[in-house]
C-alpha cells in the first residue's frame, strides 16, 4: 500500500511539473505508469483527469486576466460532445491499433511543426476550432490525453506564452470537469479514485510550483519549439506503452 501512495505522489509531481511548464502533458506523463497502481484503466484515466484539473485550476486562478472567452466556446463545445461519446464507447472497447496510430501521428506532427512552425498560423475560425475540438475530444475521451491538438491550436493562435498557457489550462479545466462527470456516470469515479486523489494532490501542488519557476525563464522565441518537441516525445511514450 505504501508503494502505491508514493508512486501516485511522485507521478503527480512529475505530471504537474510538465503541465505547468509546457502547458499540457499531465495525462501523457502520468498514464505511462498510473494504470499499474489502480484497479482499472477507466479509473486511472479518471484519476488522471481530476488531478490534471487541479493543476489547471491553479493556473487559471492566477492568470485569469489573459483568458479570451470568445475564442474558447466553439472548441470546448466540440470537445465536450466528442469526448462524451468516446467515454461511453470506452465502456465497451479498447483499441491498441488506435494508440499506435495516435503515437505515430504525434511524432510526425511534432517534426512538421518544428520544421515549418514559423510559416504556419492557425486562424481562430469556427471551422478550425471545431476540427481541433473534435480531435482533442477523441484523444481525451479514449486516452485522457486531449492536449496535443489543443496546444497546437493555442500556441499558434495566441500572442504570447502567457496567453497560450492560460487559454490551454482554461480549456483543460472545463473539459476535464465535464469528462469527470461523464466518467462518474459510467462508474469510473470510485472510492479508490477519491482516496488516490488525496495521495496525489500534494504532488500536484509541488509540481505546479516547480513548473511555474521554470516557465518564467523560458524565452518566448523558443517556448513553442519546446512544446512541439514534447508533443513528439508524447508520441514516443505512447508507442512504448503499447
Amino acid at each position: 500500500m505504501n508503494h502505491v501512495v508514493l508512486a501516485i505522489f511522485l507521478l503527480s509531481i512529475g505530471a504537474s511539473f510538465v503541465q505547468r511548464t509546457v502547458g499540457f502533458g499531465f495525462g501523457i506523463f502520468i498514464m505511462t505508469m498510473l494504470p499499474f497502481f489502480v484497479p482499472s484503466y477507466g479509473e486511472a484515466v479518471t484519476l488522471s483527469g481530476i488531478l490534471a484539473m487541479t493543476t489547471s485550476a491553479i493556473v487559471v486562478v492566477r492568470m485569469r486576466r489573459y483568458v479570451t472567452w470568445n475564442r474558447l466556446w466553439t472548441i470546448l463545445t466540440a470537445f465536450i460532445i466528442v469526448s462524451t461519446l468516446c467515454i461511453f464507447a470506452l465502456v465497451h472497447i479498447e483499441d491498441r491499433t488506435l494508440q499506435l496510430v495516435l503515437g505515430i501521428v504525434l511524432i510526425i506532427t511534432s517534426l512538421y511543426f518544428i520544421l515549418y512552425g514559423n510559416k504556419i498560423k492557425l486562424r481562430t475560425t469556427k471551422g478550425v476550432q471545431v476540427c481541433v475540438g473534435t480531435l482533442s475530444g477523441l484523444m481525451g475521451g479514449f486516452f485522457g490525453m486531449q492536449g496535443p491538438p489543443a496546444v497546437l491550436y493555442f500556441i499558434q493562435s495566441e500572442p504570447s506564452k502567457e496567453h497560450y498557457v492560460v487559454m490551454a489550462q482554461t480549456y483543460f479545466l472545463i473539459g476535464n470537469g465535464i469528462m469527470t462527470l461523464v466518467r462518474a456516470y459510467n462508474g469510473f469515479f470510485t472510492h479508490t479514485v477519491a482516496i488516490d486523489y488525496l495521495y496525489g494532490v500534494g504532488g500536484v501542488l509541488i509540481g505546479a510550483i516547480l513548473g511555474k519557476l521554470v516557465f518564467q525563464f523560458i524565452p518566448n522565441n523558443i517556448f513553442r519549439y519546446i512544446v512541439y518537441a514534447y508533443i513528439g516525445l508524447s508520441g514516443i511514450i505512447i508507442l512504448f506503452n503499447l
